[in-house]
């Protein structure tokens, strides 16, 4: 194991050996901010959250962003708990979360037009919003980290995060789905985003025993997974609960345009 694996390892570990109690929210566990020689890129905003508490997030996690793709996850989570339990509603869950298939999205959304803003509704994301269709809707990498989070405590048993475990190597339009926070040590799986249209900008998120993490990024997967790697191993938590990271940044206009 390499020092970045051992030091992001660490980090999660120290978070969640002692599992919250289900019936109450744990208090969050602040942490410092990016060690002085490594800080987080500006062109990437990160999320990470743990069942034991841990709330952390880049300044800017709570900005409005387009969600790309990983809108496709509201819209799974929308039909498989409150959809007509038909097999064609899985099969398209399947297609939208394993390929990233944009045609899957459109036919859930003619289906069930109001599943984005009732799945934001029931889980308190205040960053998502739908747009004039799926591929327009936004979302904050703070809201998509915490609807992991939520799956893993309330239905860890959800065909969505099983299907997140067995991505597809390609989506459907043939991009390369290993990238971003895929990287990380210690995750299971991973849904992908990326604009179809310029400026390039990409979005990933992935849970892991414990933890979930989500990450946007202005430029490319590259970037991205570069981004994440350089940032989140320099993340450690002191048993004195030092502070200083930096505060959200909100904005009442999306970052970025178009699916992926």
């Amino acid at each position: 194991m390499d020092c970045r694996a051992l030091a992001f390892t660490t980090l999660l570990s120290c978070c969640v050996l002692t599992p919250p109690v289900a019936s109450a929210a744990p208090a969050p566990v602040p942490i410092p901010s990016p060690a002085a020689n490594e800080p987080a890129p500006s062109r990437t905003v990160i999320s990470v959250r743990t069942l034991g508490g841990l709330h952390w997030g880049t300044a800017g996690e709570h900005q409005v962003r387009s969600a790309l793709s990983l809108a496709k996850l509201y819209l799974t989570d929308y039909a498989l708990r409150h959809g007509d339990g038909s097999a064609d509603d899985r099969a398209l869950g399947e297609r939208m979360i394993r390929y990233s298939d944009d045609a899957a999205a459109d036919a859930a959304e003619a289906k069930y037009p109001q599943a984005i803003a009732i799945v934001a509704a029931e889980y308190g994301l205040a960053e998502t919003r739908p747009g004039a269709s799926w591929g327009s809707s936004t979302t904050s990498t703070a809201d998509v980290a915490d609807f992991l989070d939520a799956k893993q405590r309330t239905d860890a048993t959800s065909p969505l995060l099983a299907w997140m475990v067995a991505a597809a190597p390609r989506a459907a339009d043939g991009t390369e789905q290993n990238w971003g926070t895929a990287v990380l040590p210690g995750v299971q799986g991973t849904k992908w985003g990326w604009s179809d249209a310029p400026p390039q900008e990409v979005a990933s998120a992935s849970f892991g025993p414990g933890f979930s993490v989500a990450a946007h990024t202005a430029g490319s997967p590259e970037d991205q997974t570069a981004d994440v790697l350089g940032a989140l191993p320099t993340l450690h938590t002191d048993s004195g609960g030092p502070t200083g990271i930096p505060g959200p940044e909100r904005t009442g206009a999306p970052v970025g345009t178009g699916p992926g």
